[in-house]
């Protein structure tokens, strides 16, 4: 089982994962998360002021930015993918995230196989804001981050992969089999699980098909449907990535 870590101040809790993000978050009792897509992918420098600026519009600190899902041009390597971290993580520090010494944020970074965008940009983020009333005992909102087939801060992706370069039907059942297990765990840590779940989403390029009735949906990953996203996920070698939320409110911002 995870571990969280409150965030009092900003009104939620989230899974100490790596340096680029953590892996999940949920709301704190009297706090909701609510989740704004923009219609189009918002260049990185863009889409941190569109955020400031939304946040600043409700009234919100811009500590209260707990998750973002970002696409991205094409497949980092491995050390791309650090310098690309390192460079989204400098906002996050400007805004006073980081100042407990570990990253909250939850996220997903995945890149589109068709029209993909010039740059890296955001295509929705989420953040907490204050509930009150009957609403405040409500189930608590969720956001898990997006997760691919590959242990995360233990090792280079190539020795933690599984079923690495194995796109047949059994290894793509092997990775969905693994990505799976790890959204139940990041769930049960959030102190969520499927029956809450309000959105599965599936990053892959490959077909779903075989294991979306015996593995997604006998899970109870697709009681609402299931979400693919004809992308791949950010680092190259992997093929398979997954996040799930469990929100009352979401809205779309212009592209």
């Amino acid at each position: 089982m995870y571990e969280t870590r409150d965030r009092a101040a900003d009104g939620y809790r989230a899974i100490p994962a790596v340096f680029q993000y953590s892996a999940g978050v949920a709301a704190l009792p009297g706090f909701r998360i609510e989740r704004a897509r923009f219609a189009g992918p918002v260049p990185l420098r863009d889409g941190f002021a569109r955020i400031a600026e939304h946040l600043k519009g409700i009234g919100r600190p811009l500590t209260a930015f707990c998750q973002c899902e970002l696409r991205s041009p094409g497949q980092f390597t491995e050390e791309g993918f650090r310098q690309f971290n390192l460079h989204y993580a400098k906002t996050l520090e400007e805004w006073g995230i980081l100042s407990e010494g570990w990253n909250p944020v939850a996220r997903s970074n995945v890149c589109p196989e068709l029209d993909p965008p010039a740059e890296p940009g955001f295509h929705a983020f989420s953040y907490t804001v204050p509930e009150a009333g009957e609403a405040a005992a409500a189930a608590p909102s969720f956001v898990t981050a997006g997760s691919g087939e590959s242990t995360e801060g233990k090792g280079s992706y190539e020795e933690k992969t599984i079923a690495l370069g194995d796109a047949s039907p059994a290894g793509m059942l092997r990775k969905a089999r693994f990505v799976l297990e790890e959204m139940e765990r990041r769930m049960a840590a959030l102190g969520g699980g499927w029956g809450m779940a309000t959105a599965s989403q599936v990053y892959t390029v490959h077909d779903i098909h075989p294991f979306l009735g015996e593995e997604l949906a006998r899970r109870g990953a697709a009681r609402h449907g299931v979400t693919w996203h004809l992308c791949r996920p950010p680092v190259v070698g992997l093929e398979y990535e997954m996040d799930v939320r469990g929100l009352a409110l979401e809205r779309v911002l212009p592209g």
